[in-house]
C-alpha cells in the first residue's frame, strides 16, 4: 500500500489532522464523485422504474462488500442506516420480556444503550451490567442475550473472545470493528454484528450493517416491513418476508448514498484490508508510545485504532485542538480525549497533536 497515495484520496488531510473517525471517518473523494453521478443521472432522467433497478443494483453490490468486511456470506448482511438501527432491530426482534435478562458492559455506546434502556422500559426485560473483560463468565440463568461491543469506544479495549463459546446469542456493536481490524464474524461466534458505513469505512451518514446468523434469523420477528423486505410485495397482506437479511434491510436508502459508500469501501478494499488494518493499527501503537512518553498516558486499550488519553478539561482541550486543526472527540463522563487513527493518517498528524498537547 502507498500511504501518500492513499492520504491523497481525502481532501479533508490537506488542512487537518483529522483523528475522529470513530465517529465519522474522513470522506474520499472518489466516493463524492460516485454520489454526484447518480444525483445528476436523477436529475437527467427522473427517478421511475430503472431508478428502483439502479438502486437495488447499488444495494446488491454494498452488500457484498460489506459481507467481504465482515468475512460473511451476503444474504446474511442486511443493509442499514446506521448501527443502533441493527441493534434496535435485533433486540426487538428477540421479543424478550419481564422474565429475561440481557447482559451488557459498563462501557457501552448510548447507540445500544437507548435500546436496551427501550427493551426495559417497554418489555420489562432485566439489562445487567457488568465490565467487558468478565462478561464471558457473567451469564445467568435468565440470561437470554449478551449485547456489547466488538471494540469499545471510551478506550479501544476488546471484547473477551469467550464470548464464542457462550450458549446464548451474542450481539456485538461493531461500530469501531469492522474497517479499523479484521472481523470474522465466524470467527467471533456472534449472532448478530451490527456496524457503520460512515466511520472506518469512510462512507456518507446514513449507511450501515447489520449480520444476522441463520439461526438468529429464523428466530427474530420483523415488525418493520416495507418493499425492500418483501418477497413478494404485490401480494398485499398475504405478502411474505425474503428468506435472507434482506428481511432487515432499511427501506429508503437512497442511490446517491449507496453509490457514495460502495466506491469508498471498494477504494479502501482495493489497497488490501490487512494492509489498511496493519497501518491502523501501528500508527495507534506509536501514538500510544507518543502519548506515554509526554506523560499522557493512555487508558488501557487492545490492539485496536483508538487510543483515549488523560486531560484536565477534555471538552475545552478539544475545542483548543480543533482551533489549531487537530480533530479529536472528547468522552462524556470521562477525563479523556480520544483520538482515532486511520491508515490515511500519518506521523505528521501524530506529531501535530503531541506538539500542540505539550504547547
Amino acid at each position: 500500500m502507498d500511504p501518500s497515495g492513499l492520504r491523497a484520496e481525502f481532501p479533508v488531510l490537506d488542512r487537518l489532522a483529522y483523528l475522529n473517525a470513530g465517529t465519522d471517518g474522513p470522506l474520499p473523494a472518489v466516493a463524492v464523485r460516485a454520489a454526484t453521478r447518480e444525483l445528476e443521472r436523477e436529475v437527467a432522467q427522473g427517478r421511475a422504474g430503472a431508478h428502483f433497478e439502479r438502486r437495488f443494483e447499488l444495494a446488491s453490490e454494498l452488500r457484498s462488500a460489506y459481507a467481504r468486511v465482515l468475512s460473511c456470506q451476503p444474504d446474511d448482511v442486511a443493509l442499514t442506516t446506521c448501527t443502533s438501527e441493527g441493534i434496535a432491530q435485533t433486540i426487538v426482534g428477540l421479543s424478550l420480556g419481564r422474565d429475561d435478562e440481557i447482559l451488557t458492559s459498563d462501557e457501552e455506546h448510548p447507540g445500544l444503550l437507548g435500546a436496551l434502556a427501550a427493551a426495559r422500559e417497554l418489555n420489562s426485560v432485566r439489562i445487567r451490567a457488568v465490565p467487558l473483560s468478565a462478561i464471558a463468565q457473567a451469564l445467568g440463568p435468565r440470561t437470554r442475550l449478551v449485547a456489547c461491543s466488538h471494540v469499545g469506544w471510551m478506550s479501544g479495549s476488546v471484547a473477551p473472545s469467550e464470548l464464542a463459546q457462550v450458549d446464548v446469542p451474542v450481539l456485538l456493536d461493531g461500530a469501531q470493528g469492522a474497517g479499523a481490524i479484521a472481523v470474522d464474524v465466524h470467527a467471533l461466534g456472534c449472532d448478530a454484528y451490527a456496524a457503520a458505513g460512515q466511520k472506518w469505512l469512510c462512507g456518507p451518514d446514513g449507511t450501515g450493517m447489520l449480520y444476522v446468523s441463520p439461526r438468529l434469523r429464523e428466530e427474530l420477528g420483523v415488525p418493520r416491513r416495507g418493499y425492500p423486505n418483501l418477497r413478494d410485495p404485490d401480494a398485499g397482506l398475504q405478502a411474505r418476508l425474503h428468506e435472507d437479511a434482506r428481511r432487515l434491510d432499511s427501506p429508503a436508502l437512497s442511490a446517491e448514498a449507496l453509490a457514495c459508500a460502495l466506491a469508498s469501501v471498494n477504494m479502501l478494499e482495493s489497497l488490501g484490508w490487512g494492509a489498511v488494518h496493519d497501518r491502523a493499527r501501528l500508527l495507534a501503537g506509536r501514538l500510544t508510545e507518543l502519548l506515554e512518553a509526554s506523560g499522557r498516558v493512555p487508558a488501557p486499550r487492545g490492539d485496536t485504532t483508538l487510543v483515549s488519553f488523560p486531560s484536565e478539561d477534555p471538552p475545552a482541550e478539544r475545542a483548543y485542538l480543533a482551533d489549531a486543526g487537530i480533530i479529536v472527540r472528547n468522552i462524556p463522563g470521562r477525563p479523556w480525549l480520544r483520538a482515532s487513527v486511520g491508515a490515511w493518517n500519518d506521523e505528521d498528524d501524530l506529531n501535530r497533536l503531541l506538539g500542540m498537547l505539550s504547547a
